[in-house]
């Protein structure tokens, strides 16, 4: 089994509005492993992108990650920090989370990397498309010449040079060869005459094009892990097929890891080795693709399975999963299992929030580092035991039945409430 190269562990993101406190991101845990693609896929607004920003600390104001370990093995690195700050050392590991700021912004490039959704928007139209990949090439060349320079935020360019290269061009801050680099980046990503498309601005590129200049971009660092967003969003079927190839090529030639992040289960089956299903902020079940495609524990996961077309027989009606993704503010979240408002099998336990449970003994994964018998985890009592109709929840429990329903409901709402009162007395 390959080593892994990040672990995730207890990540919970918060946006704190006017409207109130957003649970986005709510105690998630996985690792990523050498030289694999890792999937994380769920409906818009499940919490995936805000996951992935997590990871790579660009969460905006007035989102704040409150809690969590994001362990990046590093020797080097890890090396470095062990002198100052022993604790955010395990090993090989440094927890990220736990190093100055300006050493998480310095592994953004060579470490981390990303492939933004919406790539007319991540670049800046005023600037040619070879002149902005040419300035990512020229910040990592500046930091592997000199390390230390990582830890500035301008790379050693101030406002000195700044004035300098305004009235010198030929002192500007992009080197030549970071320019020929960037034309060779180009040509790796599948873009025909890198060297005349280098000139041109974004909007005389197609989306495709568009595309594939952001994976340039995110490749100047050499990173070990690459973060793709949805990266075949809005793209029609051919392009998506062709970005995807070009992206499993790349993954192959270089070794590096990937996060793929998408609603198209799709995509997850072409190229990912293993999965995470997120659901309202939380990941409810993972394991390698075969297990989450051909033995899916969750009935969310079953919900997305079962609304994908069956190209073998294609009379059967779509059962699409009824109801919405919760809006995930913390006043309207109870502690229970969010899916179990829409989930065809909601019981009386599914009043208490689930454990991970592993899908092989049933046992409960109270720490997400004593994995049981296999990697294929799920939060769902159905991991634990078969669904019981006799403990089904009534028809309208959750606000939209009668008061006969919400009645016959009273004695469940009752015992859930009455443990977590014991709980609470325990603690």
């Amino acid at each position: 089994m390959a080593e892994d190269l990040l672990r995730v562990r207890n990540l919970s993101t918060r946006f704190f509005t006017e409207d109130g406190q957003v649970n986005a991101v709510e105690s998630v845990d996985f690792d990523v492993r050498d030289g694999e693609v890792f999937g994380i896929v769920g409906e818009s607004g499940s919490g995936k992108s805000v996951t992935a920003l997590s990871v790579i600390d660009l969460v905006e104001s007035p989102g704040r990650i409150t809690s969590g370990e994001i362990w990046y093995r590093n020797p080097d690195l890890a090396e470095e920090v062990r002198e100052d700050n022993p604790d955010a050392v395990d090993g090989d590991f440094v927890d990220v989370r736990r190093v100055p700021e300006n050493v998480r912004r310095a592994l953004r490039g060579p470490s981390f990397s990303t492939i933004f959704q919406d790539p007319m928007s991540s670049l800046n139209p005023s600037l040619t498309v070879g002149e902005q990949i040419a300035e990512a090439v020229e910040v990592q060349r500046r930091a592997r010449s000199n390390p230390r320079s990582t830890r500035s935020r301008t790379q050693g360019f101030g406002l000195g040079n700044l004035l300098t290269s305004t009235l010198l061009p030929s002192q500007g801050y992009v080197s030549d060869e970071s320019r020929a680099e960037a034309i060779e980046l180009l040509e790796q990503v599948g873009i025909p005459d890198p060297a005349e498309r280098a000139e041109e601005y974004p909007h005389e590129f197609s989306g495709g094009m568009l595309q594939r200049a952001m994976i340039a971009q995110a490749l100047a660092g050499e990173p070990d892990l690459l973060i793709a967003d949805e990266p075949t969003t809005a793209l029609d079927v051919t392009i998506q097929a062709q970005i995807l190839d070009l992206l499993r090529d790349l993954q192959e030639d270089t070794g590096m890891s990937i996060v793929m992040i998408t609603h198209n289960l799709g995509v997850i089956a072409r190229m990912c080795d293993r999965v995470g299903v997120m659901y309202a902020g939380e990941v409810v079940e993972r394991g390698t693709l075969e297990d989450v495609f051909d033995d899916p524990v969750h009935p969310y996961t079953q919900g997305l399975l079962g609304s994908i077309p069956d190209l073998d027989d294609p009379a059967p009606r779509l059962q699409p999963i009824e109801g919405n993704v919760p809006d995930l503010y913390d006043a309207e979240m109870e502690n229970r299992c969010y899916f179990a408002d829409r989930c065809p099998k909601a019981m009386e336990e599914c009043l208490h929030k689930p454990p991970e449970f592993d899908t092989e003994t049933g046992e409960s994964r109270e720490d997400f580092a004593d994995r049981a018998a296999s990697d294929h985890g799920a939060k769902c009592y159905l991991a634990q035991h078969e669904y019981d109709p006799s403990q089904a929840l009534p028809e309208g429990y959750f606000g939209s039945g009668t008061d006969e329903a919400k009645s016959a409901s009273g004695t469940a709402r009752g015992d859930a409430a009455s443990e977590d009162e014991e709980v609470s007395a325990d603690d």
